[in-house]
């Protein structure tokens, strides 16, 4: 039985990666991987908020930058109203979207696109 899947996005800094996503995003941060721990990359870590997991690696051959991850969320309007008061660039949104959805788009340093997406109607 499938239980989850977990996007693995490719961040070429893992500590802006970490600042980034936990505190302008408010995830925390589950675990961090490196081969030498004498330096910060590369690495391959796991930021986790309300139940949903996001990883990030600075390891070579795990994705490239520019990837998108979909974030279900119940308000938006309260996600961007949380994240504008942390000054995250908002890069669309919140716009309601002709396929049912209320969405929000964030980029993070690595042009990894946060899409928060909400459902207002079935479509």
């Amino acid at each position: 039985m499938l239980k989850a899947a977990i996007p693995v996005l490719h961040v070429s800094s893992s500590a802006a990666a970490e600042k980034f996503y936990c505190e302008q995003l408010g995830f925390t941060l589950d675990f961090a991987y490196r081969i030498d721990e004498s330096r910060a990359d590369p690495c391959y870590m796991g930021v986790v908020r309300d139940g949903v997991e996001i990883h990030l690696s600075s390891f070579s051959g795990d994705g490239v930058a520019g990837n998108c991850v979909v974030v279900l969320v119940d308000d938006v309007d309260a996600v961007h109203e949380e994240l504008r008061t942390k000054n995250v660039t908002i890069t669309a949104g919140p716009v309601d979207q002709s396929w049912g959805n209320r969405e929000m788009y964030v980029a993070d340093p690595d042009r990894n696109s946060i899409r928060f997406t909400q459902t207002i109607s079935d479509h």
